[in-house]
């Protein structure tokens, strides 16, 4: 019950139905916040209790400062959590392990229980394998379901071990788009009062659901499980971007076009740890499938949400997608009451602004390693030889010995080239070089939740198909819809025979190709890419393209719209100038370009309205947890505490809470410590949390042999997160990283200082021998650390590594907030500083005092480090609100939960 100081609570009728309210208007100042900052307001007056939250809260955020850095802690409680499986086996791993913690420390099991509602969509497991051929969907299935028998058994078990938590079976569709279609409810209904929908989710794409006027981001799975059990997210009050957009997108442009444009802005302007809110008449102009595209880019920006306020098209998308006419009216009614209905005149207060006009968006991709840098499209074959540059050796043919930085011109006598003949298995032959298109993949519920951009694929591929192109033989293409309700607008078309003409099979409802589940390249194509390593690339749809992140054999990778990676694929490689050079020739042997085959406008819109309809949504999504007959007839365990596999290679219980007692021990200085790692800028968190295949000759491929596993069933890392002692041997182990101290090595290796001559080491075996010695490891990293997707096991994976402290110049939020979750200790180096600037080669040994303040309710704004070899400074702590120095003080944030829990 609500302390309820401000007279807040009220009535809302709508038609029969009686709802209780908080009145955002009973707090003085309140009509002038931003969209989502009323959101956070109408969560407070919600949940005061007057202690966690309190009047003074809601006054301050009912007084916000749109010019202040952000200072005032307050508690944001979630409506509800949403997970996908890679993030979501090891919140349920970890809530089984606190169930059986909490009983050894004489509580009650069933006390770790979601007090608030929790849904996991598998979407992360499936694996392209397969491709072009009309069984490929079949096949891919099939093996999914064996690998990963054992994970599908234990979250059946968990449905139903656990109140409140619901599981959206295996091919189904991807996370961010199930939650659009059919699980966010805008304005929420529990316990007789409605309120906003608001969420924290595992993934950091969460924040598509933005786009539909629910404010949610992505959290680390340690911070979702804490929400699930009831803990409050602690969060300062963050600065508010408006982003206004005028005008209309030009025609021959897409919603992909315009997210990398505001991705780019963004990314330029500075947003991480704010909100950006989109404003303007611009808005109202801006479909809802564009305005979920945008607010699925967040993460690309920084900011921690990218939120649209509801209006009409709000709606309209409600109804389209099968909600029911009185959750629709509902919604029109609630956010008219409290004001949250677009006025597309009103100008709220912003602590920044920046405006996009929508008819200056042209035709763009973004590339070879970022998704801010966005190329246009009609720059994008110059731009690639300037860029392969960097991927290439000395040795390769262009009537030069080498070449310039990726700045320079590239040389007027062409880009490198190494021409390889491949020989495919009927026998025939072709060639490839550098930039070879080896991946097109219409990928990532960024772009298949929009029908324009799915629609406008298709009609490339027919259009395609109709003047007898085709896509080049050393192309691996794809197909992975977000929701199954995108295979039944094509098959009403008549668009899905020209897909598959192109060879653009369906492979799986899943992310696949967009986190790194493209599934190996055919076999021919890999051997001559490996064999003359060439700098071969991928066109996706999605919405990441780190390095190694798609494919292990690809080294450059590009973003792009649907229609684009289908065109690409045609194309066949990056020097193709798609603007004006032909894609190929038609059956009469003239050439064709890419404005021969890209649909109009009245197309796309035509085939949108004539076959997508609301019976599609509603038949998709009838039935959705129940699952299809392979689901159902998983064996389970029954009992509300887990019985763990000893054989298992999939679920393991975790270490967190060995020797756990009801009385945290006193923080500690940190004293002798080694470098783990010394990492430069804009390590992102896939460069340090286990992903991808897990190769034969790593500690991870090592373990998994002696466990009795065959290679072919290694799977990935992701399907692997319940089990630490893989998960372990994976952190830093990305084939892209570069470790400092272990010059001319990529991957997960370090230097051993344990060891004689301190020999190059894999970091698993190395943290090993440190910890064994009793040795604390630290981290040394750049600017940006920790940037990209909310990834729980960048943190599990460097606390169990034995690492007690990271030295950053900057932090992306989650991983910040992450490593705290861990407990270790996040510190950045004084303004201005880094390891270089102060001498350090990460061979010294690091101590750090001043730690022990926290022991006395307080939080010291920085800590002495010292090194053996005399270099001294003082370290900014990065513990940002007192509620994260109560997690670091307890070791981490599951271990303050289950005391919390227990003293209940």
């Amino acid at each position: 019950m609500s302390a309820n100081s401000f007279d807040a609570r009220s009535t809302l009728q709508v038609g029969d139905e009686s709802y209780e309210i908080f009145r955002l208007d009973k707090v003085e100042g309140s009509a002038r916040l931003p969209y989502s900052l009323k959101v956070l307001l109408e969560n407070l007056l919600r949940t005061e209790d007057g202690a966690n939250i309190t009047a003074d809260h809601i006054r301050a955020l009912g007084g916000w400062d749109s010019q202040a850095q952000p200072s005032q802690e307050i508690q944001f409680t979630p409506a509800r959590v949403i997970m996908q499986d890679f993030t979501g086996v090891p919140c349920v791993v970890d809530l089984a392990t606190m169930r059986e913690a909490v009983k050894e420390l004489g509580g009650d099991p069933a006390k770790i229980n979601p007090l608030a509602p929790a849904e996991l969509v598998i979407d992360h497991s499936v694996i392209a394998d397969k491709f072009g051929t009309p069984d490929s969907f079949a096949q891919n299935v099939e093996l999914e379901y064996g690998r990963n028998k054992e994970r599908y058994q234990f979250l059946r078990w968990g449905q139903t071990a656990f109140d409140e938590f619901k599981v959206v079976p295996p091919g189904t569709g991807i996370v961010h788009q199930v939650n659009i279609e059919h699980l966010a409810r805008t304005v929420m209904v529990r316990g007789g009062q409605a309120y906003p929908d608001t969420l924290v989710g595992t993934d950091s794409h969460t924040t598509m659901v933005n786009g539909l006027g629910v404010l949610g981001w992505g959290v680390g799975g340690i911070e979702a499980e804490a929400a699930m059990l009831g803990q409050p997210v602690s969060m300062l009050i963050p600065r508010v971007v408006g982003f206004k957009l005028t005008g209309e997108l030009p025609t021959g442009t897409t919603a992909t076009d315009l997210v990398l444009t505001i991705t780019e802005m963004l990314r330029r302007h500075g947003v991480v740890g704010k909100f950006v809110e989109f404003y303007g008449e611009g808005v109202a102009a801006t479909s809802l499938a564009n305005r979920a595209t945008i607010g699925n880019m967040s993460p690309e920006f920084g900011s921690t949400a990218a939120i649209f306020p509801i209006d009409d098209e709000t709606l309209n998308y409600l109804r389209l997608t099968g909600r029911s006419e009185q959750q629709v009216a509902l919604v029109e009614a609630y956010a008219k009451e409290q004001g949250l209905w677009l006025d597309p005149a009103a100008e709220p207060d912003f602590s920044e602004k920046l405006e996009l006009d929508l008819s200056t968006v042209v035709p763009s991709i973004a590339g070879p390693k970022r998704p801010q840098d966005r190329i246009i499209l009609a720059q994008a074959a110059q731009q690639f030889e300037r860029d392969v540059l960097n991927y290439v050796s000395d040795g390769d043919e262009a009537g030069q010995e080498s070449f310039p930085a990726s700045d320079a011109p590239a040389p007027a006598n062409g880009v490198p080239t190494r021409p390889t003949t491949v020989t495919a298995p009927d026998g025939s032959t072709y060639e490839i070089d550098h930039g070879a298109v080896t991946v097109a993949a219409i990928t990532s519920c960024t772009n298949t939740s929009n029908p324009y951009v799915m629609v406008a694929a298709a009609l490339v591929a027919k259009k395609a198909v109709e003047k007898g192109l085709s896509r080049k033989p050393w192309v691996k293409t794809t197909l992975a819809p977000g929701s199954k309700v995108v295979m039944d607008y094509y098959d009403r078309a008549g668009l899905t025979p020209y897909l598959d003409k192109m060879g653009f099979n369906l492979v799986g409802y899943g992310c696949t190709t967009c986190i790194g589940n493209s599934g190996p390249l055919p076999e021919e194509v890999s051997k001559a890419v490996n064999d003359h390593d060439l700098a071969v690339t991928s066109v996706l749809s999605g919405n990441r393209n780190f390095e190694g992140r798609i494919n292990p054999d690809v080294k450059m990778n590009y973003l792009a719209s649907p229609p684009l990676v289908v065109a690409y694929a045609i194309a066949g490689s990056m020097k193709v100038d798609i603007t004006k050079d032909a894609l190929g020739t038609d059956n009469e042997g003239n050439p064709v370009y890419l404005k021969d085959i890209w649909p109009s406008e009245a197309e796309v819109n035509e085939v949108v309205a004539s076959a997508i309809g609301q019976d599609m949504f509603s038949s998709s999504y009838q039935d959705v947890f129940a699952g299809d007959a392979q689901w159902q007839a998983l064996p389970i365990p029954t009992g509300n505490t887990f019985e763990w596999d000893p054989q298992s290679t999939y679920v393991r219980k975790p270490p967190y809470f060995e020797g756990m007692t009801m009385d945290p021990a006193p923080v500690a200085d940190i004293t002798g410590a080694r470098v783990l790692a010394k990492l430069g800028d804009s390590v992102t968190t896939d460069h340090i949390s286990p992903a991808g295949a897990i190769k034969a000759d790593t500690p991870a491929g090592k373990y998994l042999t002696e466990h009795g596993v065959e290679r072919r069933d290694f799977n990935s890392y992701g399907s692997r997160r319940g089990n630490h002692e893989v998960m372990i041997r994976g952190t830093f182990a990305n084939i892209r990283l570069r470790n400092q101290i272990a010059p001319g090595t990529e991957g997960g290796f370090t230097r051993d200082f344990t060891q004689d001559g301190a020999p190059v080491s894999f970091i698993y075996d190395a943290s090993q021998n440190y910890q064994a010695a009793g040795i604390p490891l630290v981290v040394l990293a750049g600017k940006e650390y920790g940037s990209g997707s909310s990834r729980d096991w960048a943190a599990k994976g460097t606390a169990l590594l034995g690492v007690k402290a990271v030295i950053a110049e900057s932090y992306e939020r989650i991983h910040r907030s992450n490593l705290i979750g861990m407990g270790v200790l996040p510190l950045q180096f004084p303004e201005g500083a880094s390891a270089e600037s102060l001498g350090l080669t990460g061979e010294e040994t690091f101590s750090f005092t001043g730690i022990t303040e926290l022991n006395d309710g307080s939080t010291p704004r920085t800590v002495k480090v010292t090194t053996d070899t005399g270099v001294e400074f003082d370290a900014v702590v990065r513990i940002d609100t007192p509620g994260e120095a109560d997690y670091y003080r307890n070791g981490g944030i599951m271990q303050y939960v289950l005391r919390s829990l227990i003293r209940k």
